[in-house]
């Protein structure tokens, strides 16, 4: 692109030096040619017009005194009727400019010239346009590199920049270059960059959440059905695999949600539920896990209590702190509902050493852990939590107490409070 744009502005710029120099050789040529004419056609009346006067004064008329009158570098011949021609100056040769004045008495003068000073006047004229053309003929070609360069670079620059892209370095880099077009391309693969970071910035949060959230039910789904496997009482056989039936349908809600939120995590698809389900299926769920490690996991509080929600996740978010307890929390875990205003509270609590005070800020930030863990699953269950108007918040640090607010629904009968079990 370089070479394109330096030899067409050599080529604009040798068009136009061709045709208004020629054109410009032409008329100096021409006008220094008459310039010299009219000098010497002005010399001859002047001296015509000397010749004259000294006539009429009866004065002396010879070389000598005409010499003072004339160009040395020119030739005159005097004719006066009846007496000798007098010539000043050397006669001379090849082609000459010549000026003829014939007095009132007959008298003759002729004026010559050569060529010569002509030809050397026009020489040092071409030598003048000559260089004024090549000195526009370089500022042209530092122009054109300039302008090549101005334009090229930029152009190198954006390629690089798209290439990047197309690589997988989304990374935007607000370079602006003075040009208004190449500007807007360069904003237009800014924007690309951006979106395209958003988009893998989204793909990357899917697949953690994805793996994160998946987990558990696949892990619940495995151990039922190793149960199947290594069981031949039909009855057993039954229940495990309606367990795994609701295991599966667990599953595929929470796909289903995964890619709700990742599409737009403020979106929800709330209903009104019994929180009692919820809860009695995530302490079936998770209290042999619990068992095997010596521990308990223990409900109590209200009970018959209706919230708005996503069943599926809310389901979510109790695991996740359920498993959170499990994982860094120590003794009995402990979920407890109660009513405050009109929202719906469950607290989940554990005997274990709490929250370290530098994470309490930031435990539901993502890639926050206090162990070797993902540091996804609070930041999940936040979301989850959001996505449908409730809140997921850490209440107290020592001991850990999280504490999930959903939308209460009013019931006509007292609720009791229930026993820990």
């Amino acid at each position: 692109m370089r070479r394109r744009l330096i030899n067409s502005t050599l080529a604009v710029v040798l068009v136009v030096i061709a045709v208004f120099g020629v054109s410009l050789v032409i008329v100096e040529t021409r006008t220094i040619s008459a310039s010299a004419q009219e000098s010497v056609e002005s010399e001859a009346l002047r001296l015509i017009s000397v010749v004259e006067s000294r006539l009429l004064g009866e004065e002396a008329i010879n070389s000598g005194v005409l010499a003072e009158q004339i160009d040395p570098a020119r030739y005159a011949l005097i004719e006066i009727p009846c007496r000798e021609p007098i010539s000043v100056g050397d006669r001379p040769t090849g082609s000459v400019l010549r000026a003829t004045e014939t007095g009132e008495g007959g008298e003759k003068v002729t004026v010559e010239e050569s060529r010569s000073s002509v030809t050397r006047e026009v020489g040092r004229t071409l030598l003048i346009i000559g260089a004024v053309a090549l000195l526009a003929i370089v500022s042209a070609v530092l122009l054109a590199v300039r302008q090549a360069n101005r334009l090229a670079s930029p152009l190198t620059d954006l390629a690089e920049t798209a290439e990047r892209l197309g690589s997988g370095d989304p990374r935007p880099r607000h370079k602006r270059y003075g040009v208004p077009e190449l500007d807007r391309v360069a904003d237009v693969l800014d924007s690309s960059a951006e979106r395209i970071a958003r988009m893998l910035t989204a793909e990357r949060r899917l697949a953690a959440d994805a793996s994160h959230q998946l987990r558990t039910p696949l892990t619940a789904l495995s151990m039922r059905i190793e149960e199947i496997s290594v069981t031949d009482d039909p009855e057993t056989v039954k229940e495990e695999a309606n367990i795994a039936l609701t295991q599966v349908e667990r599953l595929t809600d929470v796909v289903e949600r995964l890619l709700t939120n990742s599409r737009d995590p403020r979106t929800g698809s709330a209903v009104v539920f019994d929180l009692d389900e919820v809860i009695k299926q995530q302490i079936e769920e998770w209290r042999p896990a619990y068992r095997s490690t010596g521990r308990a996991l223990v409900c109590s509080g209200k009970h018959g209590l209706r919230a708005v929600g996503t069943p599926g996740a809310v389901a979510q978010v109790l695991a996740a702190l359920i498993e959170n307890s499990l994982m860094h929390g120590g003794g009995t875990v402990a979920l407890r509902t109660r009513v405050t205003g009109n929202q719906v509270v469950v607290e989940v609590t554990d005997e274990g050493p709490g929250v370290p005070a530098e994470l309490g800020a930031r435990i539901f930030e993502r890639a926050i852990s206090g162990r070797n863990s993902t540091g996804i699953g609070l930041a999940v269950a936040r979301d989850l939590a959001e996505a449908d108007g409730g809140r997921l918040e850490l209440l107290q640090q020592h001991p850990a107490v999280f504490a999930l607010f959903l939308s209460r629904v009013p019931v006509d009968r007292k609720t009791p409070e229930r026993p820990v079990r």
